[in-house]
């Protein structure tokens, strides 16, 4: 369990990251790979990138990561630097510019009471030539471990952030925090997150944020130096047969697209399940009028259905529309 003490004043200051964080995905991927846990949800996902990395010949390359970060109670932080506020590049460089003081402290702990691997302890030096093979092989892993399945993070992610602007507009910070569930919870001035230890973070005045996170399974995740900034990564929990949904909708059905085109195809695509047009706008990467229209449009033609709930407007597909996009008419 994780107790972070969290009053009035901290509720004002809670941040919630624009996007996933490249590296905590990357590294949270690299435990995914060192596990079996979600196992319905990610082994798909699994098969896949074991055989891609096979065919890249990464397989000497992600092992070296695994020494670095592996699956357990305790991994480095300097590997994961960034909020959702950087890219890839901008998170690979701040990573390689990690003072040694921290890479010798952190790498030490990974191996505490145990010999250090070569490679290892030359990166714990500061090593230009081991920091430079890191930066190479955090690029290699991430394309093709993660850029892959960017489409599928990025909806999650969207998701995410509709639910989450929602609660803040209906009810302010504490309504946002509420939307996270029994996951995150408030026990009178402490703010209770699942966690696999029990540890107690202190927040000091600073503003925590929330990070959402595709590969992020079972429980929050934080950084493990209480003197850094704080950070709760949380999972997004996609479901089940999400990969091949992926596949089909960045690939809509050839007569579909024809017949609607392309963007109202991925638009009735999305609308298997309910969602508003502000939702629906932030899947598919479009403004408010655009996805509106776009629904607008489909409805008439009685492929979707909308309803008024409160101050938005739901969207989904109909029973034609589903028909339309199973390929049974």
């Amino acid at each position: 369990m994780l107790r972070i003490a969290f009053g009035r004043e901290d509720l004002g200051r809670l941040r919630v990251a624009p996007d996933a964080d490249p590296l905590w995905e990357l590294v949270l991927s690299l435990h995914l790979l060192q596990n079996r846990q979600s196992a319905v949800v990610f082994d798909p996902w699994r098969r896949e990138v074991r055989a891609g990395l096979v065919r890249a010949g990464l397989m000497k390359t992600t092992a070296a990561l695994i020494r670095l970060s592996p699956w357990a109670a305790y991994f480095p932080d300097f590997l994961t630097p960034s909020r959702g506020d950087r890219s890839l590049e901008e998170g690979i460089s701040t990573v390689l510019s990690t003072p040694r003081r921290q890479l010798s402290a952190e790498l030490s702990e990974v191996y505490a009471g145990a010999p250090v691997p070569s490679a290892v302890r030359l990166l714990a030096e500061g090593d230009v030539t081991a920091l430079e093979h890191l930066g190479h092989a955090l690029r290699s892993y991430y394309a093709v471990a993660v850029e892959p399945y960017l489409p599928a993070v990025r909806g999650a992610v969207a998701d995410d952030r509709a639910v989450r602007s929602a609660a803040a507009l209906h009810g302010g910070a504490a309504e946002l925090l509420s939307s996270y569930g029994p996951a995150l919870r408030r026990a009178g001035s402490t703010l209770v997150a699942d966690y696999p230890v029990a540890r107690d973070m202190p927040l000091h005045g600073r503003p925590l944020t929330l990070v959402p996170s595709f590969f992020c399974v079972v429980a929050p995740v934080a950084l493990a130096d209480d003197a850094l900034d704080p950070v709760l990564v949380h999972p997004l929990g996609p479901a089940p047969g999400w990969l091949a949904r992926t596949k089909l909708r960045g690939a809509a059905p050839p007569p579909v697209t024809q017949l609607i085109g392309p963007t109202r195809a991925l638009v009735l695509d999305a609308l298997e399940q309910p969602r508003s047009t502000g939702q629906l706008a932030q899947r598919l990467r479009l403004t408010a009028s655009t996805a509106s229209r776009h629904a607008t449009v489909l409805r008439e033609a009685g492929l979707v259905a909308s309803v008024r709930r409160g101050n938005c407007v739901l969207h989904r597909r109909t029973a034609l529309g589903d028909a339309l996009m199973d390929g049974r008419l």
